[in-house]
C-alpha cells in the first residue's frame, strides 16, 4: 500500500483530533474512492454523450450533491 501525506487546515485537525476513535484514514479512502466513481461515471457518460463537457460535468455535480443529500 502506498502512502500518501495531505495537509488540512489547523482547525479541521483540530476537530477530527476530538474523535480519536475515528480512523481518519479510512474516511479518506472512502471519501477518495468515492470521488473516483463520481468521476468514472462522468467519464463513461461523456463518452456516451452528445452534451458538451460543461454540461455533463455540471449534471455530474447536481447528481452528486443529490445523492449526498440523500445519504444524510
Amino acid at each position: 500500500m502506498t502512502t500518501l501525506t495531505l495537509a488540512v487546515p489547523d482547525e479541521m485537525k483540530k476537530k477530527m483530533d476530538s474523535f480519536p476513535e475515528m480512523n481518519w484514514s479510512e474516511v479518506a479512502r472512502q471519501a477518495f474512492m468515492q470521488k473516483i466513481e463520481d468521476m468514472e461515471f462522468l467519464r463513461k457518460f461523456k463518452e456516451k454523450s452528445k452534451l458538451t463537457e460543461a454540461e455533463a460535468l455540471r449534471m455530474g455535480k447536481e447528481v452528486s450533491n443529490k445523492l449526498r443529500k440523500m445519504a444524510r
